[in-house]
């Protein structure tokens, strides 16, 4: 099968159907086979997007941070099974371990709204080292006992970027840069803190979400789209910058042992397990985690090691099929228009790297029910809340639409499309909204009508 051409062509009708603006990059055995950058990476449309376009890496970031601490396991400054109190004494949560960090079984709170809502509060943008002061601070339970469950966690490697700090004496940032970005040959990499040290980034593409159907920065969201401002100064958890250029480098450098060796590699790419034996994995997750690498197994092509990346304006894949010698990188920086059609658009590349025919791009309309029977749709009516939102659901020109609202934040008005007995699906997402007695379930989460 010709890999390029089917590439090629998927990315066109992605980008064609609004479902994809950004780059990507896909080799094999040291070859790039196909590679390319579709869209505008500015705001105001002016600049065409470049292969060697920087995006921030969102959570795909973590196997740079888990990779440092794998670096300072090495020079003999830290054990795995080291405690965090022992580099942190005054962080109140006890037995939590580099290990349980590293493969998010340590059940620390989550930051981020404590943090932005402290940095809006004081009036700055902070630096990572908050993790500390949100850590003795924020007064919040464990989630659970050290090892005892899964539960992906931000705060956990927010922490680790502040001990790769504290025990090599340089700024996270530096130890990076200069201990795996440029051994690496990373040469366009580096963690950008674009508004809290007000940097004006050359050659950036700009992160762009959707907003009553325009495309804006997430800067000048009332949403909770606006956390790019006050959590900008983190580290560990994400903000790395990159293209899909210095990420094929990566992927030849750790295949070639060059900054982690393949021993600790064999280590960061092993399932960690809980405390009573079973798999660190989500519940509806078949494969499970390592050190900054989710794990997974093909029967033909053997082990593949991956991770995805959202933060407002961008989603970023990477996946690395080890035994294969086959390298995706997917980078996007700009919202959907259709969730749905993305996700078939990520899928088709992940087929094509498999050798499979993809599927074909169906958007949300293109599977909606056509005559619906909307009997009952009066009744689903009414609001629904849960945690800090609240969903306005209501009938107009016959059909149901709803309204998301998150503080002042408003979404404006988007219609429900129909799939099924009381399920519908939205345009900006992938997931189905499901209606109950008195409730309306959306992404495992249930809001009760009120």
């Amino acid at each position: 099968m010709d890999k390029k051409t089917m590439m090629e062509n998927l990315v066109r009708k992605a980008h064609e159907k609004g479902l994809f603006t950004g780059t990507w990059l896909f080799a094999e055995n040291g070859e790039i086979v196909s590679k390319g950058a579709v869209g505008w990476r500015d705001p105001a449309n002016t600049l065409p997007m470049r292969e060697d376009s920087l995006f921030d890496l969102a959570s795909v970031s973590k196997n740079f941070c888990a990779s440092a601490i794998m670096l300072l396991r090495r020079r003999g400054l830290l054990s795995l099974e080291d405690e965090v109190t022992r580099f942190f004494p005054e962080i109140p949560y006890k037995g939590v371990t580099i290990r349980h960090l590293l493969s998010h079984t340590g059940g620390l709170p989550d930051y981020m709204d404590w943090v932005e809502k402290t940095a809006e509060n004081e009036h700055t943008i902070p630096s990572n080292a908050i993790i500390i002061r949100f850590l003795c601070e924020c007064g919040e339970p464990a989630g659970f006992a050290p090892g005892e469950k899964y539960e992906y966690s931000n705060t956990g490697y927010c922490l680790l970027a502040q001990i790769v700090e504290k025990v090599s004496g340089v700024p996270f940032e530096e130890f990076v840069r200069k201990n795996i970005f440029e051994p690496a040959g990373m040469m366009s990499t580096r963690l950008i803190h674009r508004r809290k040290d007000q940097l004006d980034v050359e050659n950036l593409a700009y992160g762009m979400i959707l907003d009553n159907g325009k495309f804006i920065l997430p800067d000048d969201s009332k949403s909770d789209s606006h956390c790019v401002v006050p959590l900008d100064g983190m580290n560990g958890d994400g903000i790395i910058h990159t293209n899909v250029l210095d990420l094929f480098q990566w992927d030849r450098a750790l295949r070639e042992g060059k900054v982690v060796t393949l021993e600790e590699q064999k280590l960061m790419y092993t399932r960690a397990l809980l405390n009573n034996g079973e798999i660190a994995r989500d519940e509806d997750d078949p494969d499970g985690y390592g050190f900054g690498w989710c794990i997974s197994d093909d029967p033909e092509l053997g082990l593949i090691v991956s991770h995805s990346g959202g933060w407002p304006g961008y989603s970023t894949w990477f996946e690395r099929l080890i035994d294969a010698d086959k390298v995706l990188v997917i980078l996007k920086c700009r919202e959907s228009l259709d969730g749905r059609g993305t996700h078939a658009f990520f899928e088709g590349m992940k087929a094509i790297v498999k050798g499979k025919e993809p599927e074909p791009i169906r958007l949300l309309e293109d599977i909606a029910l056509k005559d619906p029977d909307k009997t009952g749709w009066e009744d689903l009516c009414g609001t629904y809340e849960w945690d800090k939102y609240r969903i306005e659901v209501f009938m107009k020109d016959g059909d149901l639409y709803n309204r998301f609202i998150l503080g002042s934040w408003d979404s404006g008005e988007d219609r429900f499309y129909p799939l099924g007995e009381k399920k519908f699906g939205i345009k900006g997402d992938d997931e189905d909204i499901t209606f109950g007695d008195g409730c309306l379930t959306f992404y495992g989460l249930t809001g009760k009508k009120v």
